[in-house]
């Protein structure tokens, strides 16, 4: 499942390719992720120029005219460019075309969303409901102070609730809790200050470093390139029975809720 670094990447190459085009035609063969009919999605888009690219957490956001388009790739998925010398094949759900025939298409593995809003209802959507991310200049260590006072869930819940931070998914958090040798069992209410700050460096130095290595190396980017960011670059993720780079001990795969996470249980203590 591409989190927020494979789409902040996406969503930085689609603005800087298809933002002032004018769609010329959309066809989708997936009707259930919309939320609209498959005749008003072709009918409002028709014509309008994409004025801007986004995002926000797992969602890419563009606008069209007056209207929001808003992507969510679910658990997993590509969103490939193509021009008039590179014909996609059918092998899509969806796919918008633009004016000097490029454009580009949607392949979901499976719970992709596909969802348009006008500027009269975009409220509506969850996206409003979304906490901040981290790569917003306002993500603060004052801020996550703010944020985990008062909580007495569990770390890796808390990271794991789009409501609080959005984009962060299970992969990045096992990065993140490794180096701020935290166990995601700990409770919110039981971290000293030394340790949320802890936890805010390793959040941000996590996600910037996937973002400067192009991501995670089994996502793909508009363009199609897999990222850099491999297993081999992680601490304790999907090494199971491998020995820590800490401190010796044998890595563990342990269940936390419905999922699963991999730690030192030397390093992260409970």
């Amino acid at each position: 499942m591409p989190e927020l670094p494979e789409i902040f990447i996406i969503s930085g190459q689609m603005a800087e390719t298809i933002i002032g085009k004018r769609i010329v035609f959309v066809d989708i063969k997936q009707p259930k992720c919309l939320n609209v009919s498959v005749d008003d999605f072709r009918k409002i888009l028709k014509d309008n120029k994409i004025s801007s690219v986004t995002c926000k957490g797992k969602w890419i956001i563009i606008k069209a005219g007056n209207c929001l388009i808003e992507i969510h790739l679910g658990m997993g998925g590509d969103i490939l460019y193509f021009t008039s010398e590179n014909i996609p094949t059918n092998n899509y759900h969806y796919k918008m075309g633009f004016n000097d025939k490029s454009g580009f298409t949607i392949r979901f593995w499976w719970f992709g969303k596909i969802y348009l809003y006008s500027n009269n209802n975009i409220d509506q959507h969850e996206i409003f409901k979304l906490g901040i991310t981290p790569l917003n200049a306002n993500f603060t260590l004052a801020y996550l102070h703010q944020l985990m006072r008062g909580k007495k869930q569990k770390i890796k819940a808390f990271l794991l609730n789009q409501k609080y931070i959005c984009g962060i998914g299970n992969v990045y958090i096992q990065e993140i809790l490794f180096i701020s040798k935290l166990h995601p069992l700990r409770r919110i209410s039981t971290l000293k200050e030394k340790e949320i700050g802890d936890l805010y460096n390793a959040i941000l130095s996590v996600l910037k470093k996937s973002i400067k290595m192009k991501g995670l190396a089994y996502e793909k980017d508009f363009f199609g390139q897999p990222g850099k960011y491999s297993v081999e670059e992680m601490s304790v993720g999907y090494k199971e029975g491998k020995k820590c780079q800490l401190c010796g001990n044998t890595i563990e795969k342990i269940t936390t809720g419905s999922t699963s996470t991999y730690i030192c249980p030397s390093c992260q203590r409970l």
